[in-house]
Order: structure tokens, then sequence, then C-alpha cells
């Protein structure tokens, strides 16, 4: 009997708390009320552009590993060192000469120089010009022909993925502009150098590879690093340029509202419409410099009636 009272009461106050709450809410809404302004149209530059992110990897990504299991004596070279072919960039050891230089070591200096000249180091050759880009071997490290001592890479070029919308619009030889995720101040102009034939699918969309060759490789580009690609599709400079949201459209027609210069009549004019950029849009034709461009935008309007009346705070009551 006791418990029911209990679950009665409860349940009293959990009406009384939702009706409060249901005189406290907002009794106004915010609105958004759509007014018309006038813009001139400005003479700028315009790009149409398709935007896709991409990676940094080398062109060619080749492991220097070595003919014969063995030891590593001596590294020539280090990281981000540009090396020529037929450079030598590492001396080893077989198995064998390692073992025989190490009980010849134990016998004197002079029988440990015998032996080296009688037993000759092997070289690792540079087959490439390019750049070393892993060289984290260190002397007497043991490798076997499965090892990788040294990367290198001939050039780094930029690896766009390009959704299958898209890829129709990308041609051999295009600009674009490359910005890396880590130094965003910095823009690198490219052009496009190869455009892969074998789709790959990401998320369960149709994606295209296409490499990037800058036009100069930046000291701080890096094999791995994450860019953000603009393809360039069309690009003009001095173009008339009005807003977006200016422009409607019926059919295959556009127009534009408008005030000509000294008439206070808004009219209708058909335009032919350029380079679009997102914000703006280019116009070919229909418009003159001086003329006022109506644009329709919304306006945010605070609700009138900002809040009910609290039942839980002290009021004053009103004369009439």
């Amino acid at each position: 009997m006791r418990n029911k009272k209990l679950k009665i009461t409860i349940g009293i106050v959990m009406l009384v708390v939702a009706a409060a709450l249901f005189q406290y809410r907002v009794k106004g809404k915010a609105s958004n009320v759509e007014v018309t302004i006038e813009v001139k149209p400005v003479v700028g530059s315009v790009q149409d552009i398709i935007s896709t992110t991409g990676t940094i990897l080398p062109k060619n990504r080749l492991e220097v590993k070595p003919p014969v299991n063995g030891r590593i004596e001596e590294v020539l070279v280090r990281e981000g060192e540009y090396v020529k072919k037929g450079q030598t960039l590492v001396w080893m050891s077989s198995t064998e000469r390692a073992a025989l230089l190490d009980a010849a070591r134990g016998q004197g200096e002079e029988v440990l120089k015998y032996w080296q000249q009688v037993y000759k180091a092997i070289p690792l050759i540079s087959p490439i010009d390019g750049e070393v880009i892993v060289a984290t071997t260190q002397p007497g490290q043991t490798m076997t022909t499965s090892d990788a001592v040294l990367v290198l890479s001939d050039q780094l070029i930029i690896r766009a993925q390009v959704d299958e919308t898209d890829i129709g619009s990308i041609k051999l030889g295009q600009d674009a502009v490359v910005t890396i995720d880590a130094y965003p101040e910095n823009s690198i102009k490219a052009k496009t150098g190869h455009i892969y034939y074998e789709s790959e699918t990401v998320n369960n969309v149709t994606m295209y590879n296409v490499d990037l060759v800058p036009e100069t490789v930046p000291d701080f580009f890096r094999s791995g690093m994450n860019a953000t690609i603009n393809f360039i599709k069309n690009n003009k400079a001095d173009a008339l340029l009005v807003p977006s949201e200016a422009v409607t459209r019926e059919k295959d027609k556009a127009y534009l509202s408008l005030k000509r210069k000294g008439d206070k009549e808004i009219i209708r004019q058909e335009v032919k419409l350029g380079i679009p950029d997102g914000k703006n849009i280019e116009v070919i034709s229909g418009i003159k410099a001086d003329d006022a461009i109506m644009v329709k935008t919304k306006k945010y309007e605070l609700p009138k009636s900002s809040a009910g009346t609290n039942p839980f705070m002290p009021s004053r009551n009103n004369k009439k």
C-alpha cells in the first residue's frame, strides 16, 4: 500500500514539472525573412575548379637490397641526399667475409688489414639518379637479400583521387594548385602527368588516381604528406561577375532582375552565363557594369516574445 502511494506521489510531481516546463517554453519562433538587396557587378578573376585530396608519393620508389646475406660495414649517404647513378651508397661484407674479419681482428691490426685487402667488401651501387628517402640502416647491422638497405626516389609527385563523375574533366597537362596540409600557406603549381586507367573503390565510391608533377619540388615535401588539390577547369581574368543566387533559370535560359542606370523600374533581363566558381558567376552578355542587380537573401529575425513565465520564480501582480 505504501509503495502504491509513493508511485502516485511521484506521478503527480512529474505532471507538475512537465506543466511548468510547458509554460516556460519559448512562445515565439525565429524566422528567416526574404529581403531584396541591390549589388553592382564586379570585374575580377574567376576559376572553375575540381577539388579533391591526395598524397605525396615517389614517382618511382626503388629499394636497394644486398645481393648476398651479410653485414653492413659503412653507409656513405644520408636521408635527403641526392645521389647519381653508379654512385657507391653502402659497403657491406658477406657472411663469410664478416666472420673472417672478426677472426682476423683478434690476431692484430696487420692481419686485419691484410684480409680486408685480400677479401674485398661488396659495394651497393645506386641504379638511378634520385633522392635517398629512407636510410635507417646502421654499420654492423646484419642484412638478408630480402631486406632494403636504402630506399631511393627519382621524383616526388602528388597522387590525387578523383571521383568518376569528375574524371572526364581532367586532361593531361591540365593546371592544378596543390596545398599541403602541413604547410597551408604555400600553394604549389602542378600539372597533370598521368591519369590511371584502372579505378579503385573507396567507401563504395569509384575513384581514379591522377598523378600531378609539381613545377618545382619544395624542400618541405615529404613522402606520405596529405594534400588538397584544385584542378583548374576554366580560368578567366577581368570577368564581369554577379552573385550566383541572383540568377534564376527557366528551361535553358538564365535571367537577372536588375535596374538600369537612371531607371527606377526593375526589369527581368535574359543573360548569357560563363564560368561559375560556387559563389559568383561570370555574365558574358545581357548586363552592364553600372546596372544594379537584385539579389534575394534571407534575413534572420529573433522571436518577438522570447520566453514564457517561469512558475518557480516570484512574480509581481500587475494592476490593470
